[in-house]
C-alpha cells in the first residue's frame, strides 16, 4: 500500500468535512446536508458503462430516497466539465434521464483520498465504488465497497437506509433478509431477570417483534 494513502473513516466516525465544486454548485459537506441522511457514493470514471447504468438508476430512485429524508451525493475523479458533458450525454440517451443530484469535481482526488476511495491495488487514479451512508448528525453508519467491474444493488442500499432508520426509531435490531414490513428483533436481555422473563416465552436471546409497513410509515414517514 502506498504511504500517502489516507486511512479511510470508519463506521461510527463523523464524516470528514470538505468543500468542493459540484454539478449543482459549491457545497460544504456535511454542513449543507445537516438534518438529512446521505448516500455518498463514488465512481471510477465518467462515460463508463457501469457508472452510467448506476447514475440512471440512482436518479430513477431519487423519489424513494427523498421519501426517506435521504439525499444523494456522487463523486468521480474528474473535472466538472467532464461531469457536465456526461450528464448531458445521459440525458440525450434513448430513454435518457436528467440527473438532479450533485456530482463532485474531484480531479485532484483530495476527497477520494480523504474517504479511502483510492485503493492502489485496484487503481492509483480512479475511485472504487464506495458507498457511505451517513445519518442526520453526520455520523457514518454503513460503508460498502465494490470493485469497478461490479455495479451496486440500489434495492439493497435503500433497504439499508430504511433498516437503519427503523432500528434507530423503534429501538430494535434488523434480522437477516429483512424487508420493510417483516418482523424485527428485540435486543437480547442484558441481565438475568430479563433473560428468565423472556425465556418463558421463547429462546431467551432471540425474540421477534411485529412491525408493519404502516407502523413504519406513520412514525417515520408520516404516510
Amino acid at each position: 500500500m502506498k504511504e500517502n494513502c489516507v486511512k479511510m473513516p470508519l463506521i461510527g466516525d463523523v464524516a470528514p468535512a470538505f468543500s468542493a465544486s459540484t454539478t449543482n454548485g459549491r457545497i460544504n459537506f456535511p454542513d449543507d446536508f445537516s438534518g438529512h441522511w446521505v448516500v455518498f457514493f463514488s465512481h471510477p470514471s465518467d462515460f463508463t458503462p457501469v457508472c452510467t447504468t448506476e447514475f440512471v438508476e440512482f436518479q430513477r430512485n431519487i423519489t424513494d430516497f427523498q421519501h426517506m429524508n435521504t439525499k444523494l451525493l456522487g463523486l468521480s475523479v474528474g473535472a466538472l466539465s467532464s461531469h457536465l458533458a456526461w450528464f448531458d450525454a445521459i440525458e440525450k440517451m434513448p430513454n435518457g434521464i436528467k440527473i438532479d443530484f450533485a456530482l463532485i469535481d474531484d480531479l485532484d482526488m483530495k476527497v477520494a483520498q480523504q474517504y479511502g476511495m483510492i485503493q492502489p491495488n485496484e487503481s492509483d487514479t480512479s475511485a472504487i465504488r464506495a458507498v457511505f451512508i451517513i445519518d442526520p448528525k453526520s455520523v457514518i453508519r454503513t460503508i460498502l465497497y465494490y470493485p469497478a467491474i461490479l455495479g451496486r444493488n440500489l434495492d439493497e442500499i435503500k433497504r439499508i437506509v430504511m433498516g437503519l432508520q427503523v432500528a434507530q426509531e423503534f429501538k430494535v435490531a434488523i434480522p437477516v433478509n429483512w424487508m420493510p414490513g417483516d418482523d424485527v428483533l428485540n435486543f437480547a436481555p442484558t441481565n438475568t431477570a430479563d433473560m428468565r422473563k423472556q425465556n418463558e416465552q421463547s429462546t431467551w436471546f432471540i425474540k421477534y417483534k411485529k412491525l408493519s409497513q404502516r407502523d413504519i410509515n406513520e412514525k417515520l414517514y408520516k404516510k
